[in-house]
Formats: C-alpha cells, structure tokens, sequence
C-alpha cells in the first residue's frame, strides 16, 4: 500500500466546483473506497475564482489547509480570510465556500474524510 503521495506530475482537471463562478483547477492524489479518507485533493484558485458555497452530507467532514494565496472562507454563515499555513475544519453537514481575493493563484489541500453527525459524538 502506497503512503507517500506527490502533486509534482499530476494530472490537473478544470472544474466548476460546487456552482462556482471560475473553473477551478485540482488534481486528486489520493481516491479511497476504504479507510476514513474519502480523497486529497490539491486545488488551484485563480485570481477571483471560487469554491461555491455548498453544504456537505452530515457523514463526512473535510479539512482546507491553504498552501499559498489569500482567500475569503465562508464557513457556516461566517466569512474570514485565510493565507498560508490556515487550516479549516469544515465539520459534517457544514456550509463552506472559498473565494481567492489576491492577484496571485491560491492553493489548497483538500482532504475529506469519513465522520458522524455532532450531535451523534457527544453521546446522551
């Protein structure tokens, strides 16, 4: 089983991510059906591109770790922003999206991983 990934030489795919108003660039590094991550994702945001705000599926949560760039992060009705070394936990059943507010590229490592609803960990 492989355990050490790299970005250098990947295939990167254009996309509209979650409704946004750019395409987006990503390459997806790690694709699992097993284990608790779903995927890790690098993703490039133009200058003005955007992850759309989208609300996730209360069985996974994913963590935004900003690698370069400035972006706007919308998280669960808050905005701030965010520039290298942030790190984002977007919690199960969460609304996120990303806009790149700088003049330069703004990337991302995306990873999803498996989860359960909130309520459901803190127990009765």
């Amino acid at each position: 089983m492989e355990r050490q990934y790299r970005f250098e030489g990947c295939t990167f795919e254009r996309v509209r991510a979650h409704g946004g108003s750019r395409e987006i660039s990503f390459a997806r590094v790690v694709a699992r059906n097993r284990g608790s991550i779903r995927f890790i994702d690098l993703s490039v945001l133009g200058p003005g591109a955007d992850i759309g705000c989208h609300t996730h599926d209360v069985d996974n949560e994913e963590l935004y770790v900003v690698v370069s760039g400035r972006g706007l992060m919308t998280l669960d009705g808050h905005e701030f922003e965010v520039g290298p070394g942030h790190v984002i936990l977007n919690r199960p059943g969460g609304t996120h999206g990303l806009r790149n507010i700088g003049e330069e590229e703004l990337r991302i490592v995306v990873i999803e991983v498996e989860s359960e609803p909130e309520n459901l960990r803190d127990g009765p």
